[in-house]
């Protein structure tokens, strides 16, 4: 999560139940962030032992299939209700559209708008298919309200596009599932978030964890005897992270004993508290894959209001710590990239103009992010900078090239190894802290100090099968439960 925080606290392994506060003690951001997360862990545990891997009551992620037509791309209706994928509630329930006041006297009118990233955002051969979508639905006997369920087109979180070639569903028998994950929201993505009565020259103050999920398809080649047994073994592989990093800080040569700015001692020789984050950026094999690392997290955004020759900024950081400077890198998104998964080129600021809150980039953002006012584009700036010192990490696309093998330089004496592994995922990250007041970072290691290799810390994803769709039949692999009142 690209969050604002000093740290990150929660660790599972140590079986915390609560954060217990004490008299005349500070109350960090940490503890209350690692008190919302134990409380979120022991719900889903328990729903997870009571439920088992996945399940729902009722009609909830039932999915009907509408095969292509004249005119009209195939689709999937997706039942309204409740569904667990590990103990995490999915709610697919679609909010009742809300009327738009009528001066004229007449009747209240449906404006259409019923979600912030529902089809009232997405193009118009979209929304067309989305509706179309929903009938083929109803044709093949779907007996839930396909006004209020959603389809595999308007989906909320998935960004389906029916321009693009690769979203269209297959022809042949294909599985239906369900992905989930958590998404951190922040006042960029929600601006209702934000306490306009602090003022616009204050930092926002809370942020929010949402359940995202997508409907999505996968062709199971010719391993179709067993749909459900092919796709728990695809899902094995997709949650097998194998690869692994480590963190340390180890005092730069030719370092200057300055002590009134670090301790002369000191390993980590940054003048500011940190909370460091390093994320694959393209993934691949060694050699091929690259990463992308923040100081502040990657929480360092910017809104973005107008995309073109210059790229116009909503507002500009708080700050000298938290703006821009031109030689940044940053990256260019929107929900909707976002939702997709989609990997752009890193882009440098190449001129800032500061009284018109606009940035030049070095080439022109892609054409598919960032125009869209409703999916909250922005710019997410990241801390690599080009070097041409000898033995200084060489950039592709903006980001860092892996080397595997090896500890590497990120700055202040701040170094990372990654370990020798099969393929890297784009996403995957790690978070540490460095302090002043130890010159370190707060890495594990073992009795005699060595720093210890660690799996990523997300994005953790979670499946589970829905449907199975054979020459235009839909069967259920839904695991579906009674409430005990019923």
């Amino acid at each position: 999560m690209h969050g604002d925080f000093s740290r990150r606290t929660h660790r599972p392994e140590e079986h915390y139940a609560a954060v217990v506060g004490q008299q005349g003690r500070v109350l960090l951001d940490a503890e209350a962030n690692e008190q919302a997360e134990l409380g979120l862990a022991a719900d889903r545990a328990l729903a997870a032992d009571l439920i088992g891997r996945h399940g729902g009551p009722g009609d909830g992620f039932r999915i009907e299939y509408g095969a292509q037509s004249e005119g009209e791309k195939a689709s999937l209706t997706i039942a309204p209700g409740r569904y667990y994928v590990d103990g995490i509630a999915v709610d697919a329930t679609r909010p009742e559209p809300l009327p738009a006041v009528d001066e004229c006297g007449g009747r209240p009118t449906d404006t259409g708008h019923t979600h912030p990233d529902t089809a009232a955002q997405r193009t118009a051969p979209a929304k067309a298919t989305a509706q179309t979508g929903a009938k083929a639905g109803a044709r093949t006997g779907d007996s839930t309200d396909s006004g209020r369920a959603w389809t595999y087109w308007d989906q909320p979180y998935a960004y389906r596009d029916v321009e693009r070639d690769e979203d269209e569903l297959p022809s042949g028998p294909f599985l239906a599932y369900l992905r989930v994950h958590d998404r951190l929201v922040t006042a960029v993505q929600d601006p209702l978030l934000r306490e306009t009565a602090l003022g616009a020259a204050l930092p926002d103050t809370t942020a929010r964890v949402r359940v995202d999920w997508e409907v999505l398809p996968l062709e199971l080649g010719e391993d179709r005897s067993d749909p459900a047994g092919a796709f728990d073994a695809w899902v094995a592989e997709q949650q097998d992270r194998t690869c692994r990093l480590a963190a340390r800080a180890e005092r730069p040569a030719r370092t200057e004993n300055d002590p009134c700015l670090v301790a002369p001692d000191a390993r980590y020789r940054g003048p500011e508290n940190q909370l460091y984050r390093v994320e694959i950026h393209r993934g691949g094999e060694a050699g091929e894959a690259t990463y992308k690392w923040s100081r502040e997290n990657g929480s360092v955004v910017l809104p973005l209001t107008g995309v073109d020759e210059w790229v116009t900024l909503e507002a500009l950081g708080r700050d000298d710590k938290l703006d821009l400077d031109v030689g940044d890198f940053v990256e260019v998104g929107d929900d909707a990239s976002v939702g997709r998964g989609e990997i752009h080129d890193l882009l440098q600021v190449v001129e800032i103009d500061l009284p018109g809150r606009r940035v030049r980039l070095s080439d022109e953002p892609d054409p598919t992010v960032g125009r869209q006012p409703g999916r909250h584009p922005y710019l997410r700036r990241w801390d690599q900078l080009e070097s041409r010192r000898r033995g200084a990490p060489r950039l592709e696309g903006g980001a860092v090239k892996l080397v595997e093998g090896e500890w590497t330089d990120l700055e202040d004496g701040v170094q990372i190894y990654f370990a020798p592994c099969g393929r890297y995922v784009s996403g995957d990250y790690w978070t540490f802290a460095a302090r002043t007041v130890t010159g370190a970072v707060e890495w594990p290691t073992d009795p005699v100090g060595r720093p210890l290799l660690a799996r990523p810390a997300g994005i953790a994803y979670h499946y589970a099968p829905l449907a199975w769709i054979d020459d235009g039949q839909a069967q259920d692999l839904r695991k579906v439960f009674r409430p005990l009142t019923a």
